[in-house]
């Protein structure tokens, strides 16, 4: 077993990852806000629009995030346990793995964009610009699960600090081009995902080049393996099943949302925008999480797994908090950013103190599926994450059945989907203290 770092080098090691972590996570979902920003000047029907749009396509790629965890906790694995060329190898594979999935995605989100933007049942305003705005955008899914991909690598060799770099730029770049493009050249809500088309496939060329370099230093194989890539096909499909039960959860609350009204339907759309980009900052310590609790199962250091986990909670829950006190004091500021609206911005107003409330629940929630993602417990987070969904349900089926619609309806469907979180964080609090997901070696 190897020797434990004190409690303090612990916690400096978790911020070193964290820290750029948390930096990249917080500008990867700002391509949305950014987005969102440009495309709400151009009316209500162009935001309504990219809210159903989003949630397709964030649906498009977010049930592949496995090619990130997944390949975070093998290659982690591989590195504690000192086959640092079989780690890069199977991050290789990881890549190929993207590259097919994401031209398949394409194909299928392009050909089939109205029918899935007609099953929110929204106005056909809202329809025509979710429609162009998703036709787009599927060009870039195959670089967006690269970026996925490369992204896992890196951070399971306990590299950070690039992925940060690539998102900076990323953003910096998708935010000048969707406003050249759709203020500039006026191509409305088109320019937008053009805009972040461009932008994904720099950051996904740029991340493979980093990959590829450092393959050849160790002399990985960079070829096409079917083994290879069947197997990190077969380690992910416990990890889809996890993403997709959550990714229905979000759908179906969009969807209850869209029965709302078209101005609550852009509001909530903003509301998500922002939870996700909270999501993604209290992520950070999960990304942590998965690094380090793979490579410490991988060397054998059961003790130093449980203390670093034990560390991460408490820091995750005090984030959570740190981040409702934030977001209560914004409440009534944000909206002024997305929407000329009124009755937008009230709505908008409303769901994010609701929003703000669950952030320490989201906390415990992140952080522990980050360690129980980096153990590789693959397999019952799958079965934990259904049985959430399935408690959600009769909460959110409550508030579209109630009737109630405007502002208080979407209050409601967001204390329904706090409740999803609270549910969730239980489950995993309670595996978490025992002893089973604590597989020590390089391949779980």
């Amino acid at each position: 077993m190897s020797q434990q770092p004190p409690a303090s080098g612990r916690g400096r090691e978790v911020l070193r990852l964290a820290v750029p972590a948390f930096l990249a996570l917080v500008a990867e979902p700002l391509f949305l806000l950014a987005d969102s920003a440009i495309v709400g000047h151009l009316g209500t029907s162009a935001l309504a629009g990219l809210g159903v749009a989003s949630a397709v396509l964030l649906t498009a790629v977010n049930i592949f995030i496995f090619l990130a965890y997944g390949t975070t906790a093998v290659v982690a694995r591989r590195l504690g346990a000192g086959d640092q060329r079989g780690a890069i190898s199977a991050g290789v594979d990881g890549i190929w793995l993207a590259l097919l999935l994401g031209t398949a995605g394409a194909l299928v989100t392009a050909l089939l964009a109205r029918p899935l933007v007609e099953l929110f049942g929204a106005g056909p305003e809202v329809v025509t610009e979710a429609v162009t705005y998703l036709r787009w955008s599927a060009l870039g899914i195959p670089p967006m699960l690269v970026v996925l991909a490369t992204t896992g690598v890196l951070r399971g060799l306990q590299d950070t600090r690039t992925p940060l770099i690539a998102s900076v730029a990323g953003f910096s770049a998708n935010a000048v081009l969707s406003l050249f493009l759709v203020h500039g050249v006026g191509w409305g809500i088109a320019g937008a995902a053009i805009g972040t088309v461009i932008a994904q496939t720099g950051m996904a060329l740029a991340l493979v080049i980093v990959v590829v370099r450092g393959a050849r230093r160790l002399g990985s194989s960079l070829t096409f393996h079917g083994a290879g890539v069947l197997r990190a096909a077969r380690g992910g499909i416990p990890l889809l099943v996890r993403t997709v039960a959550l990714r229905t959860a979000l759908l179906i609350t969009t969807w209850t949302a869209a029965g709302l009204g078209d101005e609550q339907l852009a509001a909530h759309q903003v509301a998500m925008t922002v939870w996700s980009t909270l999501a993604f900052a209290l992520d950070a310590l999960a990304i942590a999480a998965q690094a380090l609790t793979g490579r410490t199962l991988g060397a054998g250091d059961v003790v130093g797994t449980r203390e670093t986990t034990t560390l991460m909670v408490r820091w995750s829950i005090w984030f959570g908090g740190g981040l409702t006190l934030l977001i209560v004091a914004l409440h009534q500021v944000v909206p002024l950013g997305f929407s000329q609206d009124p009755e937008v911005r009230a709505a908008l107003a409303a769901a994010l103190l609701v929003v703000a409330v669950g952030q320490p629940i989201a906390g415990i929630a992140f952080i522990l599926d980050g360690v129980l993602i980096g153990a590789g417990d693959t397999r019952w987070l799958a079965w934990a994450q259904i049985a959430a969904t399935l408690a959600y349900l009769p909460m959110v089926l409550a508030v579209y059945a109630s009737g109630v619609v405007g502002t208080a309806g979407l209050v409601w469907l967001w204390v329904a989907f706090t409740g999803f979180m609270a549910v969730r964080a239980a489950l995993m609090w309670r595996r978490a203290q025992g002893e089973r997901w604590m597989v020590v070696g390089a391949v779980r």
